[in-house]
């Protein structure tokens, strides 16, 4: 068998389809099935952080945790994500692309406390003309999370493309991209030793006052990206949607969603459509190439170069990305970051927002973003974590 063989459902976008999407706007969508933590246990944490490559003790060390303004550990911002970060939801037949993200953290998500999450579509764009895949529509969604002392602790909008895949494999925008990736072994050498050489702050604060405008971030270094770092990210519950599952529990999901599966060529088992981030097969009838990162496991790179910066003292208020381009199975990531604005907002909050980006080797910005951190006053002897941590 080859490609074209895929059996992946195909469909267009039709006016019966978008009458019926059109009936489905601000409905509450089931989580159960992509619900992957709900407790940030120690070693979902810890999990979660080695899944996206990032070391910051806070997020492992109980003996240093205890000692920052936190008490004890805490996850990543980016963790409610591995409690629940979509919901398999969508036009019948097309193909989906995660396109942008806007997070708002509010709350830190303490070792051993519970996330709840609810998710909300909230329309869609379209349809509208799209180099990808003639046209495409937008869908739109609204997630938050609560933990069990009825906080919010994050609250999220994301948007979704939806193409055809047959006009997506029939244009070919992305064929010509020479892939795996050529690399030399000098330049991996040179890479490691970028990967190797990230900085975290931690401990040692970062004034609002030392800041100036036009300061850039140390780089964080991402790739090249492989199979295992997807596995890994997988592992830390970040995604899929819905959760993976084997043989007989598999096949039953299945058999009641027949359009979240098709069957390989190769080993002839039946795979999720979410297999398009592993398998080369899946990738390809999707109209792309190779296999891909997962657009929200790049956005967690963006928050791991803006934690390396701002310290254990330092709060993340908000952070935007764009999906663009895709990364590939053996592409490298350089997150970037500079220093745009200084301000106090309306809250009180010493705050600077930061122009975010993630060049890859062929020099294309994959993830432009924007982010908005507030650090602690050294003249007002402030934290932006005062009336953020437990109460």
């Amino acid at each position: 068998m080859d490609t074209k063989e895929v059996g992946m459902p195909e469909a267009s976008i039709t006016t019966e389809l978008i009458d019926e999407m059109r009936s489905k706007i601000g409905l509450k969508l089931r989580t159960d099935a992509s619900v992957s933590n709900e407790v940030a246990t120690r070693l979902a944490i810890l999990k979660f952080a080695e899944g996206i490559g990032d070391p910051n003790p806070l997020w492992s060390d109980g003996e240093y945790a205890r000692k920052t303004q936190f008490g004890e550990i805490v996850a990543p911002p980016s963790f409610v994500w591995a409690c629940c970060s979509h919901v398999q939801f969508g036009w019948k037949g097309l193909g989906g692309f995660h396109s942008g993200c806007d997070i708002e953290f509010y709350r830190p998500v303490y070792q051993n406390d519970t996330i709840t999450a609810e998710v909300v579509f909230t329309g869609f764009d379209g349809p509208k003309a799209s180099e990808f895949a003639d046209e495409m529509v937008i869908d739109h969604f609204d997630n938050k999370y609560w933990n069990n002392r009825d906080e919010l602790v994050a609250k999220y909008h994301y948007s979704i493309v939806r193409i055809a895949r047959p006009k997506a494999r029939e244009k070919g925008k992305y064929s010509s991209i020479a892939l795996p990736h050529p690399w030399r072994d000098d330049e991996l050498k040179r890479i490691e030793e970028e990967v190797l050489s990230e900085a975290i702050r931690g401990s040692d604060p970062r004034y609002w006052e030392d800041v100036e405008v036009g300061e850039e971030l140390r780089p964080v270094v991402k790739g090249p990206l492989g199979l295992t770092d997807e596995l890994a990210f997988f592992l830390g519950g970040a995604t899929p949607i819905p959760r993976l599952s084997a043989h007989g529990m598999g096949l039953r999901q299945y058999r009641k969603h027949s359009m979240w599966a098709f069957r390989d060529p190769h080993t002839y088992a039946l795979e999720p459509i979410f297999a398009v981030h592993y398998n080369r097969e899946a990738a390809r009838a999707m109209g792309v190439p190779m296999q891909y990162d997962v657009g929200i496991q790049r956005h967690c790179w963006g928050i791991h170069l803006l934690t390396n910066w701002m310290g254990d003292n330092g709060w993340i208020k908000r952070s935007r990305t764009e999906y663009r381009q895709f990364v590939y199975f053996s592409d490298v990531v350089w997150l970037k970051g500079k220093v745009t604005r200084k301000y106090i907002d309306d809250n009180g909050d010493h705050c600077v927002d930061i122009e975010r980006h993630a060049i890859n080797q062929r020099d294309l910005d994959v993830m432009p973003g924007w982010a908005t951190v507030a650090l602690p006053s050294r003249e007002k002897g402030i934290s932006p974590l005062d009336g953020r941590l437990r109460r």
